[in-house]
């Protein structure tokens, strides 16, 4: 199954997960770190909104078996940070991997940490796909945009090249195939014609690529958006040639997130901690999974009116610009 159809299956909304206590999660992402070497105009992760930590390694090893048994199958090993900052992130593959068995085990990646030594290291403890998000045209769009240097937009491409080095390595000698793709975001006009001619020169190197709109991130950035003259999404349609309703939202239904500090969120976006549905530092999974509280968001969404709720920035946003 290649990546995008992993996607489009887990935004795909089930007539059985159309309830306040649907199954089990199939997909899963925990957020080994917080942190993030980027600041996005178009993320809110760099305006820090909640504390910006690593994940507590006990707390990690003692989560995983638990949400393997409770039936999630597709593990990602990232959530709002960059997880190539976490000098752990090898051992954190092959544990979920190998010691606990997750069958899918995923990782989405700026691309400027994700030097090939690692990603072979990465490959080789058990990863099944590696995502870039590769959202800029040149070098001076991400200095303007992430704030970094912008010898890092070559260092980006050297990464996904080495990648494909390191994915081909492993494929010859153990036979074991590690995906790769790229997603970047449909910008409009000339920009979006920048934007191809940028991903013409990594595509040849990935199995995949695809687009994604501009979402607004839980009403966070919407005003950054409108002010660079943006077109900006509201809720989490998925991806652009395949988009879904905004509401019910499948991620309040379909995928797992958990912060590092072991809070269940009910959002792809929760940069500021409000869409907390359980800690699972006090309890389990499941019960999290099941609450009170996430049954009663549950309830607003299959009802189609989130007004009053904590989605209801997100989803009845409908900012946007002409390109």
């Amino acid at each position: 199954m290649t990546i995008i159809d992993r996607i489009d299956s887990i935004v795909d909304m089930p007539d059985d997960f159309r309830d306040v206590t649907p199954p089990c999660p199939p997909s899963l992402k925990i957020e080994l770190t917080a942190r993030c070497n980027y600041a996005c105009a178009f993320c809110a992760t760099a305006t820090r909104l909640r504390d910006k930590k690593d994940m507590d390694r006990e707390l990690f090893e003692r989560l995983l078996p638990e949400l393997r048994q409770a039936g999630v199958k597709e593990i990602g090993l990232f959530y709002l940070g960059e997880s190539f900052l976490l000098p752990w992130l090898e051992e954190a593959i092959a544990y979920a991997k190998h010691d606990v068995g997750f069958p899918y085990v995923f990782l989405t990646t700026n691309g400027s940490l994700a030097t090939p030594r690692r990603v072979l290291k990465c490959i080789e403890a058990g990863l099944n796909s590696l995502k870039f998000s590769f959202n800029y045209t040149d070098a001076k769009q991400l200095r303007e945009v992430a704030g970094v240097a912008e010898k890092n937009f070559d260092k980006v491409l050297d990464n996904i090249i080495g990648a494909r080095g390191a994915r081909d390595n492993v494929l010859r000698e153990t036979g074991r195939r590690c995906n790769l793709a790229a997603s970047h975001i449909a910008y409009d006009g000339v920009q979006g014609e920048k934007m191809q001619a940028a991903i013409s020169e990594i595509s040849g190197f990935v199995d995949e690529v695809y687009a994604l709109p501009l979402y607004n991130q839980a009403d966070l950035v919407g005003d950054e958006g409108e002010r660079r003259e943006w077109t900006v999404t509201g809720g989490n349609t998925g991806r652009l040639l395949n988009p879904v309703p905004p509401v019910p939202c499948w991620a309040v239904f379909r995928e797992g997130h958990i912060t590092y500090d072991g809070k269940l969120s009910a959002c792809c976006f929760d940069h500021d901690g409000r869409f907390n549905m359980g800690d699972l530092t006090k309890m389990s999974f499941t019960d999290a999974w099941n609450s009170e509280t996430f049954q009663t968001l549950r309830s607003r969404h299959l009802s189609g009116d989130v007004r009053g709720t904590v989605c209801e920035g997100c989803i009845s946003y409908t900012g946007s610009v002409a390109p």
